[in-house]
Order: structure tokens, then C-alpha cells, then sequence
């Protein structure tokens, strides 16, 4: 019995050691691929933490950067909790009294639907007066003035009668107006 395994040996234990080497080849090489893949995601993770920290670090410029962003969109636009159509009647209001104030007579004025416009609600107005060149002028620079801010996306401005130049000109006065207010 001992004879008949003897000469079989030798030929077992090469294709086992071979079969050895190859696994081990394979194991190693599996190996190298994680200890890659580990030590990539090690870098990719090591840049966040940085990023991170550093935000961390400038928490106090980044509040405040948020909080003049905050106060600057404030004084521009409508907050979000008002609802559209409460922030154009007060639109209208402030620009009713603003004309009015500058000495132009308000023939009428109309809020339209509102509009989509990326973050915000673009709130149109459609405003009808009659006055003089002196009190437009007057009224244009006080629009600019209104928070929240008022937009003058055009105008347009005729003659009402004969042009006399002893007397001042009145002026027929179609002027279309928008607020913001953010959506968010």
C-alpha cells in the first residue's frame, strides 16, 4: 500500500503548491485592490474633513455673511409668509402714496397676477397718473427709496393738451411697476 501512494505523491503536490502559489496570488492581488480602494476613499474623506473643519472654523464669518444676506433680501423683497396677494395691495399702497406725496394725481392703479421668477414671486403693477414734469421727477427719486424695493420696468409719459411755454406742462403718466416677494 505504502508503494502504490509513493509514486503519486510527486505529482499531487506540484499542482497542489501550484494551486497554492495561484491563490495566493489571486488573495494578494484582491488585497492590493482594497488597500487602493481603501486608501482612495481614505484622501476623498481626508478633503471633506478639511473642507468641513475649515467651514467649521468660519462659522462665525458665515453667520454673519447669512445674516446680512437675510437683512439685505428683507429690505428687497416680500417675506414668504406674506401671502402674494397682501404683498401687492401693500405694494400698491406704498406706491399710491408715494406719487401722491410727490404731487402726481393717481388716475388708477391695478395689481396683476404674479409670476414665477426663480426664488421669487414677481409681482406686477400697472399705475395711471397725471401731474408735471417737477413731481414725476420727484417721484422717480423717491421710489428707490421704498422697502421693500419697488422695480420700475417702464414707463411711459405724453403731453395732455397744448404745449405752452408759459404755463407747465401736464403729463399723462403710464408707469409699470413690480415687487418681489421670495418663495421660500
Amino acid at each position: 500500500m505504502k508503494g502504490a501512494f509513493r509514486g503519486l505523491s510527486i505529482p499531487l503536490v506540484i499542482p497542489t503548491v501550484v494551486m497554492f502559489v495561484v491563490l495566493s496570488a489571486i488573495g494578494a492581488y484582491y488585497l492590493k485592490v482594497k488597500h487602493d480602494w481603501a486608501t482612495d476613499r481614505l484622501q476623498e474623506i481626508d478633503q471633506r474633513h478639511a473642507r468641513l473643519a475649515g467651514l467649521e472654523e468660519s462659522r462665525a464669518e458665515l453667520d454673519k455673511a447669512e445674516s446680512a444676506a437675510r437683512s439685505v433680501l428683507a429690505a428687497g423683497a416680500y417675506p414668504a409668509s406674506q401671502d402674494v396677494s397682501q404683498a401687492g395691495n401693500d405694494a400698491q399702497r406704498r406706491v399710491r402714496d408715494a406719487f401722491t406725496r410727490a404731487g402726481l394725481q393717481v388716475a388708477s392703479s391695478q395689481v396683476l397676477a404674479a409670476k414665477a421668477d426663480r426664488a421669487f414671486d414677481r409681482i406686477p403693477m400697472a399705475v395711471r397718473l397725471e401731474g408735471e414734469l417737477v413731481a414725476l421727477q420727484g417721484a422717480l427719486m423717491e421710489i428707490p427709496q421704498l422697502s421693500p424695493k419697488v422695480l420700475i420696468d417702464g414707463i411711459t409719459v405724453q403731453t395732455i393738451g397744448a404745449v405752452k411755454a408759459e404755463a407747465p406742462q401736464r403729463l399723462a403718466i403710464q408707469i409699470s411697476l413690480s415687487v418681489l416677494r421670495s418663495r421660500q
